[in-house]
């Protein structure tokens, strides 16, 4: 043999060998998934009627391990899942799967007709809990829901794609009677309507699980005095039905900060009947019938029937297109990973912060002075060639958008109210500031330096878990 087939002879054996450690690095993915149902008991004044699925609340989790790490996905139908409920739940978690609790993706659906700890049904609260009370019964009932879907794990695949709905829209107006800042469809408006799906199966196409990431304000209930899950349950459960209850197919919140389900007359309504304020049958500011029933001026009314019944015929309604939408894309994914990596890291931003002085709900300037910082955590958890991006506040649309342009990664979606609450209140887009919304004039950051700062720093972390 000359030198230099010798030397061909030992370059290929070097290849072959390179590509054997690759192979053998690269474990197979397995995948457990379940559901746990949270739904509190029925309250006797406004009873459900048993019609609907998003009637029930539940904590869902889908559990990840690839051989050499493992992670989780986790979806509460809650308003908010609290700084203290997320610090009790991944602590118990990481441990539970032995895994750092940045790979820890735990968000709320945001329903605004369900229950947090501390809550009052239909209010839309976080909840405040004491730290130093026992901790709240959904922490237990997160941690349970992983330790099944830990159980379940089978090998699996995963694959990503997205698609897009028109339900959304942006909800900073002017009102044309007052020509002031309201909440309203605003149909010119920057709206985000990408429906992102991260979909897992087994080995032979049959559904485990699927990750929904929608960018839609969870507001039909909001003040009905009835529990639901509003349209995030009930896509959910329209998906997971529609697999035989096969699999778990989880509600992910996007940059909903100013974004309201398109039609909101039957929630209107729905207030107005509670308030005492005449049916037009045709309002579409909210403010002028939320106000007397949200401020406590008017004596509360029992909700009118034939009311809720319309209103939770919508929310089913937005649930099922919702949910068709996310079967579409799940059908239409092809393309499938069995061994995905898995990597994850998180860190906090600092941005400056301020203290309002006044109380104008909408349409004036709000009037401030110097306050505390406002801390903000951000994570980013990398599936294969898929970047889920945290955010643990209620984001604007345009947020996101800008990330996933700037993104490195072109399967990067945004999750918020995800691992624990900051204090920011609403995290406007930097020229939102100028609109005077209840969002923006709430909101307890200085203009200008929080969506750079998010935007930067999970580019950061997205780089930070290259593999």
């Amino acid at each position: 043999m000359n030198q230099l087939s010798i030397f061909l002879f030992r370059s290929l054996l070097a290849v072959a060998l390179s590509f054997s450690t690759v192979a053998g690095a690269s474990a197979a993915l397995s995948v457990g998934a379940a559901r746990v149902d949270i739904t509190p008991p029925a309250d006797t004044a406004n009873p459900p009627s048993g019609k609907y699925e998003h009637e029930r609340l539940y904590v869902r989790a889908i559990v990840l391990d690839n051989g050499s790490a493992r992670a989780v996905l986790i979806g509460a139908d809650q308003s908010g899942l609290s700084e203290h409920v997320w610090a009790l739940a991944s602590k118990q978690i990481a441990s539970e799967l032995d895994c750092p609790v940045a790979n820890i993706l735990m968000s709320a659906t945001h329903t605004h007709s369900g229950l947090a700890a501390g809550d009052v049904p239909g209010r839309g609260g976080f909840g405040s809990p004491n730290p130093n009370a026992p901790p709240p019964a959904i922490v237990a009932q997160i941690v349970e829901a992983v330790r099944q879907a830990k159980a379940k794990l089978q090998p699996a695949r995963m694959g990503f794609g997205t698609g897009f709905s028109c339900l959304n829209v942006n909800r900073d107006a002017i009102d044309p009677d007052t020509h002031r800042w309201t909440q309203a469809p605003n149909l010119n408006g920057p709206s985000d309507k990408t429906v992102a799906v991260l979909k897992f199966e087994t080995l032979n196409g049959e559904p485990v699980a699927a990750f929904i990431d929608y960018a839609m304000h969870p507001v039909n209930g909001y003040l009905a005095g009835f529990t639901s899950a509003d349209f995030a349950g009930a896509m959910s459960r329209w998906v997971e039905q529609a697999y035989g209850e096969k699999m778990v197919a989880i509600f992910a919140q996007g940059a909903s900060g100013d974004q309201n389900p398109l039609y909101l007359r039957a929630a209107t309504n729905d207030i107005a009947s509670r308030s005492g304020v005449p049916i037009t049958g045709n309002v579409l500011t909210r403010e002028k019938v939320e106000a007397p029933l949200r401020d406590g001026k008017v004596e509360v009314k029992p909700l009118d029937p034939k009311v809720k019944e319309a209103l939770e015929r919508v929310m089913d309604a937005e649930g099922v297109l919702l949910g068709e939408e996310a079967i579409r894309i799940m059908t239409s994914t092809t393309r499938m990973s069995t061994n995905p990596a898995i990597a994850a890291d998180q860190k906090m931003i600092t941005c400056p912060g301020r203290k309002r002085t006044d109380n104008v709900r909408e349409g004036s300037p709000g009037t401030y002075e110097e306050g505390e910082s406002v801390n903000i955590r951000l994570g980013v958890l990398r599936i294969g060639d898929v970047a889920l991006a945290g955010v643990d506040a209620e984001i604007y649309s345009p947020i996101a958008l800008r990330l996933k342009k700037e993104s490195p990664l072109a399967n990067t979606v945004m999750v918020t109210l995800a691992n624990g609450r900051a204090n920011s209140g609403y995290i406007p887009n930097d020229t939102a500031f100028g609109a005077y919304t209840f969002q923006v004039l709430g909101s307890r950051l200085k203009p200008g330096y929080a969506e750079t700062g998010i935007v930067d720093g999970l580019l950061d972390l997205i780089q930070g878990t290259e593999h």
